[in-house]
């Protein structure tokens, strides 16, 4: 048996296959070669590959909180960075005028 000699293009293939979430498994089955083998020699693509898409989802999620007046993701900014989340509930409490009212809450904390 011959040692495996990754080529540019596979190590290109599996940092980009890595940053998709594709298991290793079968990234070394796409490869043909054992999973064993594809950590041995493409370590640094797979751990790299992970971090290059977090980091550039997590740009462009900023980008569009703070530059895009994209609200949906200034809250999961702030849900994910600041420690916000929604709080629902239900109060039953009597009301001045008559029977007890229900009154359905929302908010953001």
């Amino acid at each position: 048996m011959t040692a495996h000699a990754p080529t540019a293009e596979e190590r290109r293939t599996v940092r980009a296959m890595a940053g998709f979430g594709v298991p290793q498994e079968q990234i070394a089955t796409f490869l043909d070669i054992d999973a064993k083998t594809l950590r041995k020699h493409f370590r640094a693509e797979l751990d790299r590959g992970s971090i290059e898409v977090t980091t550039k989802v997590a740009q462009s999620l900023f980008r569009m909180a703070t530059e895009g007046n994209n609200v949906a993701a200034a809250i999961f900014g702030m849900k994910a960075r600041a420690g916000w989340r929604e709080r629902h509930g239900v109060s039953v409490g009597p009301r001045e005028d008559g029977p007890p009212a229900v009154v359905w809450e929302a908010s953001a904390a």
